[in-house]
């Protein structure tokens, strides 16, 4: 408006053909409307600047990002095929960049390139760019070979003319936009499943989607401005005036789920208002959920029956995380004691002692890698804090994607199962214990019994030497030692109670070695011995613990002798906590099976060299002074070591009173 102000203003030919040009230009931005459309609104502005100024030919070209794009073309050279066209844009867009090209002539030669300014047959240009508001370039107008040279007045004009044309340029293509997006959402909307229905205040309706519309066999235009109380959408009653979805006009959402012909239908509504008169509008849109609800129905049912297997089994049933964290817990396990802090969040090899917690985590591990887990039997801490023996299956589970997300651990408490089974497996050895002492007691006391006469009668006589007498008093006493380990035999093959005195342990095992010494000596067996003499008491039988360290030794003695290497035996006593141990390393060859040295009959001598029952028997009198024996091979080196564990005497006499208490 400027620049027109500009032209009025400024001195003009008096002839009346600038007045001329003025009522075309008036004509021209009449033309421009934003309403036509890019390519209508290039060709009226080029064939119109053409006309006004007297071009032989009039080109515009306009941006699309860095690209430059033919908008329209009028003259001789319109015919040019697309690739001419496209050159012909982009050197049109590079040469509006130069400074102070704008309005001036410029040689079309110099500009375009010789060959493409003869090939299109022109010879000067005047480039008018259209600047948009935000100072953006639009485009260029290029107006080619006037007939005239511009006055001020006219290229005055050509720039309101331009000025103009960018100001309607970006009008045309905001108006596109819109456009484009109405029919966008008009597409959109159309396109839903849903049932959508817009109506007024009055309950007239504005629109509705084609799936409606094809629900009520109409076409969309024809439902608009009906009554939608009278449309009977989804076979609701025809009430004149009044909406079938509306409960509270008030309200500015509703939700409510409709029932229709077997199906169920959820109806969202929503009131809006008109921004520009403030009419009030309601939007409902009705979705069809019955399949949806019927599926809520099974998992429903199906999550519910699954939840009353879950609690009603007898198993207690856990599901851990990767981390072998506890994520969810059945009601047995509540209803076993434990408590919802004590398990849910925390890791399940917790709960395991600490000497077993190695082989839960490896079955953890093995499941997680996808190898079945099968069933274990191990210890595991009660609600109580005892421990009881569980079975335990563990069970990997799979999210969508096949990837192990979970395991399932089913946990059975078979601590009475496996207490009757241990004690009937003892009793079933103990029986056949029992039967071959019975079996050969008798036959073993009749020679000691010889034995022992004998050697008082030989002891009596004074035409024995006082050497041979030293000999007949240790034959002697390890014929009465025989006859007491017979019948140690026989008290623990029918489980008679041990005797119960305070008793020094190392002067129980320097007795013991004093029965062996001389064999160890004579065979080059290199015994060591360490014992603390800070020793405490134990409460126990010193003959029947007598018989265990000699067991143990003489198998020592045994073992060591099976290889070439020189024999050494060492043992060593030490207070551990409340309890005694004596250790009985050798360097022998190993135990081949450790888990069945203790069983009753289990050898790994020769035949006619070992009977099997030593280390069960040994078992069985350090059970009954409430103690341990174990065996393993060395980890540093060749052999294998015997520990045997008891109580101080402290600990030894409470848990004997507690057995008198019984």
């Amino acid at each position: 408006m400027r620049a027109l102000k500009r032209t009025r203003e400024a001195p003009s030919r008096l002839d009346g053909s600038f007045e001329t040009l003025l009522g075309q230009f008036s004509a021209t931005t009449l033309e421009l409307n934003p309403s036509v459309g890019t390519q209508e609104f290039a060709r009226r502005l080029t064939m119109r600047a053409a006309e006004i100024l007297g071009a032989r030919a009039s080109v515009l070209v306009l941006t699309r990002g860095a690209d430059w794009d033919m908008g329209a073309l009028s003259g001789p050279a319109q015919h040019w095929d697309t690739s001419v066209q496209r050159r012909l844009a982009g050197l049109l867009g590079q040469l509006c960049a130069i400074p102070g090209v704008d309005l001036r002539p410029v040689s079309a030669a110099k500009a375009l390139g010789i060959e493409l300014a003869e090939a299109l047959g022109w010879h000067a240009l005047v480039l008018a760019r259209l600047i948009g508001s935000d100072g953006a370039l639009l485009g260029v107008l290029c107006l080619v070979d006037l007939t005239r040279e511009l006055p001020d007045a006219e290229a005055q004009l050509l720039e309101a003319l331009v000025s103009h044309a960018s100001v309607a340029l970006e009008n045309v293509r905001l108006f596109s936009r819109i456009e484009q997006s109405r029919k966008q959402w008009v597409e959109d909307f159309d396109a839903i499943s849903d049932y959508i229905v817009v109506h007024d205040a009055a309950n007239r309706v504005l629109r509705l989607n084609h799936s409606l519309a094809e629900l009520l066999a109409v076409r969309p235009p024809e439902a608009v401005g009906r009554d939608i109380g009278k449309l009977g959408i989804l076979g609701t009653p025809a009430q004149s005036a009044r909406c079938p979805f509306c409960r509270d006009v008030k309200a500015g959402r509703e939700e409510f789920v409709h029932e229709a012909a077997e199906k169920l239908y959820l109806v969202s509504s929503a009131r809006i208002h008109n921004g520009l008169d403030d009419e009030l509008r309601t939007i409902h849109v009705l979705k069809d959920i019955t399949d949806r609800r019927e599926a809520e129905r099974r998992y429903r049912r199906e999550r519910d029956f699954n939840k009353n297997i879950l609690n009603n089994t007898e198993s207690m049933i856990l599901v851990l995380d990767t981390a072998g964290l506890v994520s969810y817990a059945n009601r047995r396990c509540f209803e076993a004691g434990y408590k919802e802090q004590d398990l849910l969040g925390r890791p399940l090899v917790e709960r395991v002692p600490v000497a077993r917690r190695p082989l839960l985590a490896e079955a953890l591990r093995r499941t997680l890698d996808g190898t079945a887990g099968g069933n274990i039997e191990i210890p595991l801490l009660r609600a109580n804090g005892t421990a009881g023996q569980f079975s335990i299956s563990l069970s990997p589970m799979k999210d969508e994607q096949g990837d192990i997300n979970s395991i399932v651990v089913v946990m059975t408490d078979i601590t009475d199962a496996a207490d009757l089974q241990a004690k009937l497996m003892h009793t079933e050895k103990m029986a056949a214990l029992g039967q071959l002492v019975s079996g050969v007691a008798h036959e073993v006391n009749n020679p000691l019994a010889a034995i022992v006469g004998f050697t008082d009668l030989l002891l009596e006589n004074p035409g024995i030497p006082e050497e041979a007498k030293e000999e007949l008093r240790v034959i002697l006493q390890e014929a009465q030692r025989t006859r007491v380990i017979v019948q140690n035999l026989l008290s623990f093959a029918r489980q008679m109670p041990a005797q119960r005195e305070p008793l020094q342990v190392n002067s129980v095992l320097r007795q013991t070695m004093k029965l062996r010494a001389y064999d160890f000596s004579n065979h080059g067996v290199e015994v060591v011995e360490r014992y603390d003499e800070d020793l405490p008491l134990a409460v126990g039988d010193p003959h029947q613990l007598q018989q265990v360290f000699l067991n143990i030794l003489n198998n020592a003695y045994d073992a060591v002798h099976e290889t070439r290497r020189s024999g050494k035996i060492e043992i060593e006593t030490l207070r551990r906590g409340g309890h005694l141990e004596i250790l009985f390393r050798d360097n022998g060859p190993g135990i081949a099976q450790p888990d069945r040295i203790f069983d009753p009959f289990f050898t790994t001598k020769e035949v006619g060299k070992g009977t099997g029952l030593g280390l069960s028997i040994c078992y069985g009198i350090v059970q009954a002074h409430h103690g341990e024996i174990l065996a393993q091979n060395n980890s540093n080196g060749p052999g294998c070591t015997f520990l045997v564990r008891l109580p101080a005497a402290n600990d030894a006499m409470q848990s004997l009173s507690a057995e008198m208490a019984q």
